[in-house]
């Protein structure tokens, strides 16, 4: 997390032209693939033959159910664990889902066409009464992704709320210069096309990653990153494939922190049941065991004591205890996990 207090620039992989003519070569593949897709299933269809489609499953963690196995863990974002077959003549559940599949992917050759993005609730109303609902749109999108081993921005889908950065950082997307670093405490839209981004410059010591935009606000009334040299951003939760860091550090707030911190015991809530489930669930996943140990050991405190508190809760103490100690504390003494 600490730096030297001088100027970063990230290193130029290539010239800007020649990252534009490769995005547009990687469009133009993909869009030609998509067409070659449709196209074949029309002419199955045509000709009384029962299309399919095999897509492969994935998975990045095994559960304690599997440990019983001899053989040691193998979970892998890249090596699948089964397949599912999509066929559009039999009626069944895989029917359906390869039949909403096909009505995305139209609609997806379509913004690459146009050079056009849209959220999945913007495709979702194209045919809500055969989407039923957002989730659908959803899988399908996932489900284009493995078939085409993409990610979602490639298909010029984007979330419905935009992250949110600020503080001591600068770049340019497109034509449009950010100066964040100019108004360390406003708040700018992280921006929708990642591949755009180019220029970057920063003089911050370490990214504070926030998951709540209330929290985020909070910091910015407080004038958080005119106080500290960092950068603050909410982080999406589409393509976390890509957005794994693995030098990524949990400041908190951890179970242990409620006496630390004297809090009062009316912040306190009572776990619900699907509290319990999602909690042990996460347990059970094979990388709390091999590489996140302390993670472990705070989720069981938490289902132990059967309570829960929010990072909210800390401005029981003072409206800006986060910013001005918790934070900052928690960052000078390696208070992480």
């Amino acid at each position: 997390m600490a730096g030297r207090d001088k100027r970063r620039r990230a290193a130029p992989l290539e010239g800007d032209e020649q990252q534009l003519r490769r995005r547009q070569e990687e469009a133009a593949i993909l869009l030609r693939r998509i067409k070659g897709l449709v196209r074949w299933v029309v002419e199955e269809v045509a000709a009384g033959r029962s299309p399919s489609i095999v897509l492969h499953r994935y998975r990045n963690y095994c559960s304690s159910a599997d440990s019983a196995s001899p053989s040691p863990c193998a979970c892998s974002y890249d090596v699948p664990v089964g397949t599912d077959v999509l066929s559009l003549l039999h009626k069944d559940y895989h029917t359906s889902r390869l039949n909403v599949l096909l009505r995305v992917l139209l609609v997806v050759q379509q913004l690459l066409q146009q050079n056009k993005h849209c959220s999945k609730r913007d495709i979702y109303y194209m045919y809500p009464s055969i989407f039923v609902e957002v989730a659908v749109v959803d899988r399908a999108i996932n489900d284009i992704c493995i078939l085409f081993k993409c990610s979602r921005h490639n298909l010029n889908v984007v979330p419905v709320v935009k992250g949110l950065v600020m503080g001591w950082i600068r770049f340019v997307e497109g034509e449009k210069k950010v100066y964040c670093i100019t108004n360390v405490n406003a708040a700018f839209s992280i921006p929708v096309d990642i591949e755009a981004i180019k220029d970057v410059v920063s003089v911050a010591h370490y990214i504070l990653v926030v998951e709540k935009e209330t929290v985020f606000q909070r910091l910015a009334n407080d004038k958080f990153c005119e106080r500290n040299r960092c950068i603050v951003i909410t982080q999406l939760a589409h393509d976390a494939n890509l957005l794994r860091v693995p030098d990524i550090r949990w400041l908190g707030v951890f179970t242990s922190d409620f006496e630390e911190y004297c809090l009062p015991d009316c912040c306190l809530l009572h776990l619900l049941p699907e509290d319990r489930r999602k909690a042990e669930g996460i347990l059970a996943r094979c990388y709390l065991h091999r590489e996140a140990p302390e993670w472990r050991s705070e989720l069981e405190a938490m289902l132990q004591k059967g309570v829960k508190f929010e990072i909210e809760a800390l401005s029981a103490n003072s409206i800006s205890f986060l910013s001005d100690e918790y934070i900052p504390q928690k960052i000078k003494q390696g208070m992480h996990l």
